[in-house]
């Protein structure tokens, strides 16, 4: 960690993930003093390990021994500084709330699935990388549909946000495929600036995209007397490919030769073993570098006083702890001009919970959203090649958008690379299975798994979830961690929108499957945590990692928590980022419209510092 030698700072960010390591950047290169306060511990830069001090290779070493390869599996458990995992989940019962299995306390009716890191970096350690923008229909749902709310900005406002968010992140992508100019559906044609292109080549596509494309090309579905294309498209992603011009790809912190093209290691998720991935270490290290940015790890904030004369927040206060094995800290504040929350959708509502701000409209927590994922899974016909390459290289873009969205949820299609790790966790626990239950050994299951491995392939369908007042985060007296801080309280539920949505990805998956000969296996159980019906028919969703909401940008402080330059509407120095500002999710991975909007939100943060020059 490093120590802070100062009490005032220009700015004061909660948060070292990609929005506060990206805000922390820009505001850095101008010259302005900040100070960014990370609740987890962290590495400070070292790919190895020295002696006591541990280095993104100890991340690696954990991820090795871990009997679960959750997302979280490589990131050690910090009880000051506690997070979710999803073997925590549960499925919440009627009378009580689940509040003795990990981080989160749920009251359901529906579990939250999904996850987070409190560690430095944030959860960009551990994300797959896809980097979709938003469609233009997106940011306008409630007028188009009747559906959701509006953003307070357009697609055309975020688009050379998304252009500098892409150039940083360096993202591996085709303009003239991200168009989408080639599918028959002119909802989701995005419109790109003219002569634009992304810093790198796209990532070749596995054979199993290759072999989809081809099964699938001509197909069409019918949703409401509609025809919609099924055409496969390359995913633009955060990893480094083949760079264009004088681009240079960023390889891994603290050992910067590695990393520097994606080597197929097929463990994106949890941990990219040389960094080919971007992660917030990246740009936290070139915040550093600035001279300007300071980081203090271990370092809880839990309330954020406020001047009663101007309502500005006068000082963050935050715990220290000792270290991760005491429950010892030092009570410490520290002031800034400006302070950003950056700490994820979840930990920053709860802290302006606890502290009884930014909430004169009562819509700080609320909103919360997600991607309930929805798998469906079989065994193709031949061999396609499965566990090899990054999790995902391709998907089906084309349900992202339509006038159907007035009635159910949009979709979006993940092509997944990796078999049946997601559904069944092979091959770790499926070729056990073959040993204890089927009796196979030696030549009978080599010959199993030669078989029957390769020919694994998955569905991933992103459903769109809409804002709901209703499910919300919340906080409570009787749900504290070690350090007496509040555990998030979370309120839960898929509505029939979004299971509506689900019941025709089911449709659209048992369609490909038959074009395809795919024999199916997926199943979905009552005993599932993610089990839902919908018109008499059951199925199960998962957490994607996505959260969205609980603290919405808008037009009106009545309804929203910030305006559209990210500030709270209630103080004049704080400054939200992150997904929470998002008003919708739609059906993009939301990381790449989150880092637009923080580098928008940095400049605006500048602009309000030179008013206090």
């Amino acid at each position: 960690m490093t120590h802070h030698h100062h009490t005032e700072y220009d700015v004061v960010i909660v948060g070292a993930g990609i929005a506060g390591a990206i805000m922390a950047k820009q505001l850095g290169e101008q010259g302005k003093k900040v100070l960014i306060l990370e609740a987890g511990t962290g590495t400070d830069g070292r790919f190895f390990d020295q002696g006591k001090e541990k280095g993104y290779e100890s991340y690696m070493a954990r991820f090795f021994t871990a009997m679960a390869k959750i997302p979280n599996a490589p990131y050690p458990n910090n009880p000051n500084a506690p997070q979710p995992l999803v073997t925590d989940i549960q499925k919440p019962p009627l009378d009580k709330p689940v509040s003795d299995h990990g981080y989160f306390v749920q009251y359901g009716p529906d579990p939250f699935a999904s996850t987070y890191t409190r560690s430095e970096g944030g959860t960009t350690l551990h994300w797959l990388g896809t980097c979709l923008r938003m469609l233009p229909e997106d940011f306008e749902l409630k007028t188009r549909f009747g559906r959701g709310r509006d953003w307070p900005i357009s697609y055309q406002d975020l688009q050379p946000w998304y252009e500098i968010a892409e150039q940083h992140i360096g993202v591996s992508a085709n303009a003239d495929v991200q168009t989408y100019q080639q599918i028959d559906n002119p909802s989701v044609q995005l419109p790109f600036e003219a002569n634009y292109d992304y810093p790198m080549e796209q990532i070749p596509q596995s054979f199993l995209d290759q072999y989809l494309a081809k099964g699938l090309q001509g197909m069409q579905v019918e949703i409401d007397n509609q025809p919609y294309p099924i055409d496969v498209v390359a995913t633009p992603q955060g990893r480094n490919g083949m760079p264009r011009g004088d681009y240079r790809p960023v390889g891994a912190v603290g050992n910067p030769d590695l990393g520097q093209r994606c080597a197929g290691n097929s463990n994106c998720v949890p941990i990219c073993p040389i960094q080919a991935k971007y992660s917030a270490l990246k740009t936290l290290e070139q915040a550093k570098n600035t001279g300007n940015v300071t980081i203090e790890t271990q370092a809880v904030a839990y309330n954020l006083e406020v001047d009663h004369k101007t309502q500005n927040i006068s000082k963050v206060h935050y715990k220290r702890y000792h270290s991760t094995k005491s429950a010892a800290y030092d009570d410490k504040a520290v002031k800034g001009k400006i302070v950003v929350l950056a700490a994820h959708a979840v930990e920053n509502a709860k802290l302006m919970l606890a502290s009884n701000v930014a909430n004169s409209s009562d819509q700080v927590g609320r909103n919360l959203m997600d991607h309930p994922t929805m798998l469906t899974w079989g065994l193709m016909p031949c061999k396609i090649g499965a566990f090899r390459g990054p999790g995902s290289t391709s998907g089906i873009p084309s349900l992202r958008g339509g006038a159907f969205r007035a009635e159910q949820a949009a979709f979006r299609i993940e092509i997944g690379n990796w078999g049946w790790s997601w559904p069944e966790g092979a091959p770790i626990a499926t070729v056990p299975e073959l040993i204890d239950e089927q009796n196979l050994f030696g030549p009978a299951l080599r010959h199993k798994i030669a078989e029957e491995y390769p020919r694994m392939f998955r569905f991933g369908f992103l459903v769109e979830q809409l804002p709901d007042p209703d499910n919300r985060v919340t906080i409570d007296d009787q749900y504290r961690d070690q350090l007496g801080n509040y555990r998030p309280v979370i309120h839960y539920k898929v509505t029939d929108y979004t299971r509506a949505g689900m019941a025709q990805a089911k449709e659209v998956s048992d369609a490909i499957f038959q074009r395809l000969g795919v024999e199916p296996f997926t199943k979905y159980k009552a005993s599932d945590p993610g089990y839902v019906q919908y018109q008499g028919k059951g199925y199960v969703y998962n957490g994607a990692g996505h959260l969205v909401g609980t603290h919405l940008m808008g037009d009106d402080p009545n309804t929203s928590v910030v305006n559209r330059e990210q500030r709270s509407w209630d103080h004049p120095n704080l400054y939200l980022v992150g997904c929470g500002n998002m008003p919708t999710i739609a059906t993009s991975n939301p990381t790449l419209t989150m880092a637009a909007l923080t580098f928008w939100a940095a400049d605006n943060v500048l602009n309000a510092l030179d008013q206090y020059e």
